[in-house]
């Protein structure tokens, strides 16, 4: 692969992203094309299958139980659709069940419920985990947690004494494919190797690694399988309120739903129910038919266009922006050079939420401040205690008082234009910052800093311009 074709996969990922040319108001009473460095939170919509999706609605329907033709319809593309997401990721179509759900918070929560954990089992997490891969563990089983170094990666070596010292009793290893603070990326295949040799499964959290490369759960039979994978749509260009958790259909089948209702079930009587099969079984109530079909829609053309062709374009606008940033004084980036394109950082002397707002307002750039939903990883990365008089400042929403870092997320379709306008106005802030700090005022109620004058009664309703 050549530099050529990746560009060339991004340029069309680009041309096909809804709202790509929106603009946004500035303090200096104009407006300027809004540019989006917060895909690690979630991706805008493609076009294309925003068409598709409107084709389609002229045949939604209820699904499974239906005999008209809408339905009859509706019910195969929203099967169909769990295998081209299977697909994506190789699951194995014979041993492997696709379950649909609207979040990866929501897949591992479902897992959690499904592995029928007793209290003395282990569960193996880490410290740079999301919350979402933290607390739905807490409270079934015994949960232990692998350090990280001074730059946020994982260390293997405490990773095998806890194995070691865990086992028999180590269930399951549960892991972030890629961090949503550093972007750091874990060798998950090293890692199930690691887990299966103590006879514990695998769970990668893959809300942040599959949408930045190709992802292969492997054989059954290879060492480095994945038992089971968890991801969101609205972080893969496609927002529309679906997910999906894979993994063993025999780990499914013997387990009682995490909900019950409708669709969950083959026959009921009154003291005793037949579950259904998987994935009908753990899919309760009417499911998200659309946003399915929207997301197998957004995977089949990002194979079609090419993962390996977008990671290496994003693979080289990352490196430009961390090799550009750490030439900076007065900037400290997070973690080590290689990762995917997650950045954070922090400007010495200004609050998180200040520069944030800055880049916003003055900018017309997208970017998200705070702990990421990793308060943990985040306070080992700025070396800080736990400090529990933070609960009484989130409660007063003082995010100008909480510690963290501004993160900048690239996604396949971001340009070297976007990140070298990003880039001088990080040095525009380094050059003015006592300046900025005079024109912006925090405002408690919302949590957020604002300028003290500008455009800013246009905001709430420039989207219905």
């Amino acid at each position: 692969m050549n530099k050529s074709d990746s560009g060339a996969a991004a340029k069309r990922l680009r041309k096909n992203i809804k709202g790509i040319n929106l603009k946004v108001p500035l303090t200096r009473k104009k407006r300027r094309r809004y540019i989006h460095f917060d895909n690690a939170a979630s991706t805008p919509a493609l076009e294309s299958v925003l068409n598709d999706l409107g084709e389609f609605l002229e045949w939604y329907s209820g699904v499974h139980r239906g005999t008209g033709h809408k339905s009859m319809l509706s019910s195969r593309a929203y099967d169909e659709s769990h295998g081209i997401i299977g697909q994506f990721l190789n699951a194995d179509p014979e041993r492997d069940s696709v379950i649909i759900v609207n979040n990866t918070t929501e897949a591992i929560n479902k897992l959690s419920h499904c592995l029928q954990l007793k209290p003395s089992d282990v569960v193996i997490s880490s410290d740079m985990e999301h919350h979402s891969n933290d607390l739905p563990w807490r409270g079934k089983a015994v949960v232990e947690y692998v350090r990280v170094d001074k730059d946020g990666m994982l260390d293997l070596e405490h990773l095998a004494a806890i194995l070691k010292r865990s086992w028999p009793r180590v269930r399951l290893l549960t892991i972030c494919g890629a961090s949503n603070v550093t972007g750091h990326v874990n060798d998950i295949h090293r890692l199930a190797e690691m887990a299966h040799e103590y006879g514990a499964r695998i769970m990668v959290d893959g809300a942040q690694l599959i949408p930045h490369c190709s992802f292969d759960m492997k054989a059954h039979t290879d060492p480095g399988h994945i038992d089971f994978v968890a991801f969101s749509g609205h972080k893969i260009f496609a927002p529309y309120g679906a997910g999906a958790l894979i993994g063993p259909r025999e780990v499914f089948a013997g387990s009682p739903p995490h909900f019950t209702g409708g669709g969950t079930v083959k026959v009921v009587m009154k003291k005793r129910v037949y579950w259904a099969d998987p994935p009908d079984r753990d899919e309760a109530g009417s499911p998200n038919v659309s946003g399915t079909y929207a997301l197998a829609r957004t995977l089949a053309y990002l194979k079609q266009l090419g993962m390996d062709k977008l990671q290496e374009h994003e693979e080289g606008l990352t490196r430009y922006l961390l090799e550009q940033m750490t030439r900076l004084d007065g900037v400290t980036v997070y973690g080590r050079a290689q990762r995917i394109g997650v950045v954070s950082f922090n400007i010495n002397g200004l609050p998180h939420a200040l520069v944030g707002a800055i880049l916003c307002y003055e900018a017309g750039i997208g970017t998200r401040t705070g702990c990421f939903c990793a308060q943990n990883y985040v306070r080992n990365l700025l070396k800080l205690e736990e400090n529990h008089s933070h609960v009484q400042l989130y409660d007063q929403k003082r995010n100008d008082k909480i510690p963290g870092m501004v993160r900048v997320s690239l996604a396949g379709y971001n340009t070297q234009d976007e990140v070298d306008y990003l880039l001088q106005w990080i040095r525009n802030i380094l050059e003015n910052k006592y300046d900025f700090r005079q024109r912006y005022r925090f405002f408690a109620p919302s949590g957020s800093f604002m300028p003290v004058k500008g455009r800013v009664a246009a905001w709430n309703l420039s989207w219905r311009k």
